[in-house]
């Protein structure tokens, strides 16, 4: 039996018994589709996790959480994986809460509370640093995720966690790998994990192989009370929505293109790039002594 088959027959087995979910999945529609979607999240996360060998058997992972439909997809997954006995870490989710205006401070812990998922709240004022700092008209992001990031780093020494991990999902990648390819003159995207430049840390994109439609079909169907950010989305104009924009309209075209760029990232020939830092073309010289010992034609008979 393939390892898919074997996580989806846990997963059709632990069902069988009554109350055998996780508090997170509590409500879930009972449809046939809803359950593929279920199932196709669960194997591809799993898939994601063993193909770049996230786990170290006893780690804790900090899962953060911002309220978005992605976070959330990530943390229901993950907990599932856990409460199959699939996912051998300890898992604390965070929220940090960057002060943006109108921000509903009392959902996501009472949330995560009701559906039993160990979690800290972090307060930072963020918003007031990014509004000052950046000039008008400027995007936010780079700073906004600088910021959070450092206090992400920063809560995981504190909980004693050795990865932060986030809900970038496969389109996520890809946007960023556009946006780079466009705007910033390089091949590169976002690394389904990396170490920080501390060397303490590890920084995990579980959903990496996950589209963002199936979180939002995930998010909608388990009725999760979704935040927006409210900060970067309301600029327009931005670089990633008009990348995103682009990738729709191909998709749209020609359905499938999204997996089709994905799988190229994911199948790269540095013989075929111009980069002479990731492969020595200089060794590509025909061997001199080979090509003397040929026989070389009498041009003199014709």
């Amino acid at each position: 039996m393939m390892r898919d088959d074997i996580a989806d027959e846990v997963l059709d087995n632990a069902d069988e018994v009554m109350g055998e979910i996780h508090p997170l999945f509590r409500g879930a529609p009972s449809s046939t589709e809803f359950r593929k979607l279920r199932k196709r999240l669960v194997r591809e996360t799993r898939a994601a996790i063993e193909t770049y060998d996230m786990i170290r058997p006893g780690d804790r992972w900090l899962v953060c959480l911002s309220g978005g439909k992605d976070s959330y997809t990530l943390l229901a997954v993950l907990h599932e994986l856990k409460w199959r006995g699939l996912l051998p870490v300890d898992l604390l989710a965070c929220n940090l809460d960057q002060g943006q205006p109108g921000f509903p401070a009392t959902v996501l812990p009472e949330f995560l509370t009701d559906r039993q998922v160990a979690h800290r709240i972090e307060y930072q004022d963020t918003y007031s640093i990014v509004k000052e700092k950046v000039p008008e008209g400027r995007t936010y992001c780079s700073l906004c995720s600088r910021l959070r990031r450092g206090n992400l780093y920063r809560i995981a020494r504190e909980e004693g966690c050795t990865a932060v991990v986030l809900g970038h999902h496969r389109d996520d990648i890809l946007e960023t790998f556009f946006m780079n390819l466009f705007h910033g003159g390089r091949l590169a995207s976002m690394p389904p994990k990396l170490l920080n430049e501390e060397g303490d840390l590890n920084v995990l994109r579980p959903l990496a192989f996950v589209a963002e439609a199936d979180c939002d079909r995930f998010a909608r169907a388990m009725n999760y009370p979704v935040i927006p950010c409210d900060l970067c989305g309301s600029q327009e104009g931005l670089q990633r929505m008009q990348v995103k924009k682009l990738l729709d309209e191909w998709e749209t075209r020609s359905p499938g293109r999204r997996q089709v760029m994905f799988r190229a990232l994911t199948n790269v020939r540095p013989s075929h790039l111009p980069d002479p830092k990731l492969f020595d073309f200089s060794a590509l010289m025909p061997d001199a002594s080979d090509f003397n010992d040929k026989a070389v034609p009498d041009l003199r008979r014709h």
